[in-house]
C-alpha cells in the first residue's frame, strides 16, 4: 500500500527539490508588472505575468532600497531572484533581488495610444466640459450596486442632504462587456433626467479599472448632455474616464461631496441674508421716520400763529421777571423811596400798557398779512401751473389751468374766458 503523506510533508518535498535545481537559485524573468503593494514594513508585493501565465513575488526591504525606478500597474520589467515555495501559503515565487524597468506593459501602451488619439481629437479640452450644477435634485450614480464605492457615494449624499435623489444604474464595472455596461448606463441616465452622473468604481489594478480606459465608455462620457463626475480608483489611480469628463474626482467619495451641495450649509446662509436683509430694511424704515419728524417740525415753527404765540409766551417771561426786578429794588430802597416809588411803579405800568398795547396792535397787522388769516376770511389764493402767484389777468390764456388755494384745500381749473376792468 502507498505510503499517505501530509501536506507539510509534500511541500517541504517540493520546496527541497526547487532549492536543489541551481537554474532556479538565481533566475532573470520578464514580464509584466501587476497587484503592485508596497507594505508598511517596506516588503513589496507584486504578480509578474504574461499572455498565458502569472507568477507571485516579493522583494524583501533590505533589497527594496536598491530600486532605481518606483514600481507601477503595466510596468515591462525584469525580475532576477530565486524560485522557492511559501509553505504557509503552499505556493511558489520569486524572491527578488533585482528589478529593472524593461519596458512599458502592453495594456499601458494601448492606455497612452487610446489618450494620445482622444486629446488629438479634442475630447479632453477645456471647452467641451459642461460646468456641474451647484444644486441638484437627482443623483445618477453609475457602478456596482455593492461595494465601498456606492456606499460611500449613498452616505455621503444622505448626510450633506437628505433631499436629494439617488438614481442608481447597476453597472459591470469589470471584466468582458464592462465598457458597454458603463456607457449603457450613462445613456440610460442622461434620459432619466438627472441633474449630474457620478461614473466610477473602488481602486484596483490596471486591468480591473480597464474598463474606464476603453473608447467606448469615453465616448458615452463626451457625448453626455448630463454633466459628468468621473470616480475611479483611489487618487493616484488615473483613467481616461477621468480625463474626459467634465470633473474629475479622485474618489467616489469626494465625487458625492463635489456633487451634492451641503444642505444645512445652505440653510444657514439663507437664514443669514434673511435676517440682514430684515435688519437694512428697519433701518432705512427708522431712517425715513427720523426724517419725517424733522419735516413735520420745520413745517410747524413756520406757522404764524405758533410764532405769535411764542412771542407772546416770551413778553410774559418777560414781564413777570421784570416786576419781580423791580419789587425787590422797590422794596430795599426803604420809606424814604416810597413816593418815588409810586411815581415810578405807575411810570412802568404806563410803560408796559403802551407796548401791550403796541404789542396788540403789531399782533393784528402780523394777523391782517398772513396768508392762512386771509384764506379763512373767505380769501383765495390762485396759482399757476407751476406754483406761481398770478396777480394779473396778462399772465393768463384762454385754457390755461390755475390752482385755486382755499383755506381747507385747493381747486384746479381751466380758464374759460378772461374778463379785464376798464382803466
Amino acid at each position: 500500500m502507498a505510503k499517505t503523506y501530509s501536506v507539510s510533508e509534500i511541500t517541504s518535498y517540493i520546496s527541497r527539490v526547487l532549492k536543489a535545481d541551481p537554474m532556479l537559485s538565481s533566475v532573470s524573468v520578464d514580464g509584466e508588472l501587476s497587484n503592485v503593494k508596497y507594505h508598511a514594513s517596506g516588503h513589496i508585493y507584486f504578480t509578474l505575468k504574461d499572455k498565458d501565465a502569472q507568477l507571485k513575488g516579493v522583494m524583501f526591504k533590505s533589497d527594496a532600497g536598491s530600486l532605481s525606478v518606483k514600481l507601477k500597474e503595466g510596468m515591462k520589467v525584469e525580475v532576477t531572484g530565486r524560485i522557492a515555495v511559501y509553505e504557509a501559503g503552499g505556493a511558489y515565487q520569486i524572491y527578488a533581488k533585482e528589478i529593472k524597468e524593461a519596458g512599458k506593459g502592453e495594456l499601458y501602451e494601448k492606455f497612452l495610444k487610446l489618450k494620445a488619439e482622444l486629446e488629438e481629437r479634442g475630447m479632453f479640452s477645456d471647452e467641451y466640459k459642461k460646468p456641474v450644477p451647484v444644486y441638484i435634485r437627482r443623483l445618477g450614480v453609475v457602478t456596482a450596486p455593492t461595494g465601498a464605492a456606492v456606499r460611500d457615494i449613498i452616505n455621503i449624499t444622505r448626510r450633506r442632504n437628505p433631499f436629494v435623489e439617488i438614481v442608481l444604474y447597476p453597472a459591470q464595472v469589470q471584466g468582458n462587456g464592462a465598457a458597454e455596461s458603463v456607457a449603457r448606463g450613462i445613456e440610460v441616465l442622461n434620459r432619466a433626467g438627472v441633474d449630474v452622473i457620478i461614473a466610477g468604481r473602488g481602486g484596483g489594478s490596471i486591468e480591473d479599472l480597464w474598463a474606464f480606459n476603453e473608447e467606448t465608455v469615453a465616448s458615452a462620457i463626451f457625448n453626455s448632455v448630463t454633466p459628468v463626475i468621473s470616480a475611479v480608483g483611489h487618487e493616484t489611480d488615473t483613467t481616461i474616464a477621468d480625463y474626459v469628463a467634465d470633473l474629475r474626482a479622485p474618489t467616489p467619495s469626494a465625487a458625492a461631496e463635489l456633487a451634492v451641495f451641503d444642505y444645512s450649509r445652505f440653510a444657514d446662509e439663507l437664514e443669514a441674508y434673511r435676517s440682514a436683509l430684515f435688519d437694512r430694511a428697519m433701518r432705512s424704515v427708522s431712517a425715513s421716520r427720523l426724517k419725517l419728524k424733522e419735516r413735520e417740525s420745520t413745517l410747524r415753527k413756520q406757522r404764524p400763529d405758533l410764532v405769535i404765540a411764542d412771542k407772546r409766551m416770551r413778553l410774559a417771561d418777560i414781564e413777570t421777571n421784570m416786576r419781580q426786578m423791580m419789587s425787590k429794588r422797590l422794596v430795599s430802597a426803604g420809606d424814604r423811596l416810597t413816593d418815588a416809588r409810586r411815581g415810578m411803579s405807575d411810570a412802568m405800568q404806563r410803560k408796559l400798557m403802551n407796548d401791550r398795547h403796541r404789542l396788540m396792535i403789531l399782533s393784528e397787522k402780523l394777523k391782517g398779512v398772513s396768508p392762512h388769516e386771509k384764506l379763512t376770511q373767505g380769501y383765495s389764493y390762485v396759482m399757476d401751473k407751476d406754483g406761481r402767484n398770478v396777480r394779473d389777468v396778462d399772465r393768463l390764456h384762454v385754457d390755461d389751468m390755475i390752482i385755486i388755494q382755499m383755506k381747507n384745500g385747493s381747486v384746479e381749473a381751466d380758464v374759460r374766458s378772461i374778463k379785464k376792468n376798464d382803466d
